[in-house]
């Protein structure tokens, strides 16, 4: 989730959210999951988030999208910002679920029929943040009746502690909490 380039890559709006990532190897370990999902005919879906420049159907009703939409440059579509991160290697063959609104990735986009068309019955949960998308992801894929898996390594929150307890006391409730290398032994 948010894997783009204006989220957690080199034009990164929340520098401290990229900077934690990479020290926490949630970028590489994204990376190396997704390679892997495509080798094993497994649908990688990106979910990113777009803004017109005009700001047009895109809400700013919290604390934390109004903060962001004060930057011009913020998401805006057709730019870097919203292009997939490096580390996730080659995504033309990958399906991409923009929004334009709101904080999570299933809320007003196509991500869930996209899935269920795919036949999709378990989601590998991974990017960022835990403080709201990744969290907001698991819970309405929940609602929506997805097995979740969430790899711990490849997500992150700010502060880093509050995301190990988000994992914990929430996330564990919802699915199965695991490790990018156990995903990948799985794999084979």
């Amino acid at each position: 989730m948010e894997l783009q380039q204006g989220v957690v890559g080199d034009c990164a709006s929340m520098p401290a959210l990229r900077e934690a990532a990479l020290d926490r190897g949630v970028l590489n370990n994204c990376g190396l999951l997704a390679k892997a999902a495509r080798t094993h005919g497994i649908p990688v879906v990106h979910a990113v988030v777009s803004w017109r420049a005009d700001r047009r159907g895109t809400s700013t009703n919290t604390p934390l999208l109004a903060a962001l939409s004060k930057n011009p440059e913020q998401m805006l579509e057709g730019t870097l910002a919203v292009e997939p991160i490096t580390e996730l290697g080659d995504t033309s063959g990958d399906l991409l679920s923009q929004r334009s609104h709101g904080l999570t990735p299933f809320t007003g986009t196509n991500l869930d029929a996209t899935l269920r068309t795919l036949g999709v019955t378990t989601l590998l949960a991974c990017g960022v943040s835990l403080n709201v998308g990744v969290l907001g992801l698991c819970l309405t894929a929940a609602d929506l009746g997805y097995e979740i898996v969430l790899c711990s390594d490849a997500t992150v929150a700010l502060p880093i502690q509050y995301g190990e307890q988000v994992i914990d006391n929430t996330i564990s409730l919802l699915g199965t909490v695991t490790t990018s290398q156990t995903v990948l032994d799985h794999w084979g």
